[in-house]
């Protein structure tokens, strides 16, 4: 596993806390959950924008074909 430093100010870690402890969590396992849904989001996204693509491109691409 990769650990990963980052800084930032204080008043934002504050927020964190606050948020984590509503989830029963701690800073570090929120922060975690939150990029792991990023970048499902992301992934989602992309994978929409290639059907979307594909789909409107058909009759396109068979007559490339």
């Amino acid at each position: 596993m990769t650990n990963l430093v980052i800084q930032m100010p204080d008043d934002t870690f504050v927020r964190l806390e606050q948020i984590a402890l509503n989830f029963r969590l701690t800073p570090e396992e929120l922060v975690f959950v939150s990029i792991q849904d990023l970048l499902e989001q992301a992934e989602n996204e992309h994978q929409r924008i290639v059907k979307y693509v594909l789909a409107k491109n058909t009759e396109l691409y068979s007559r490339l074909a």
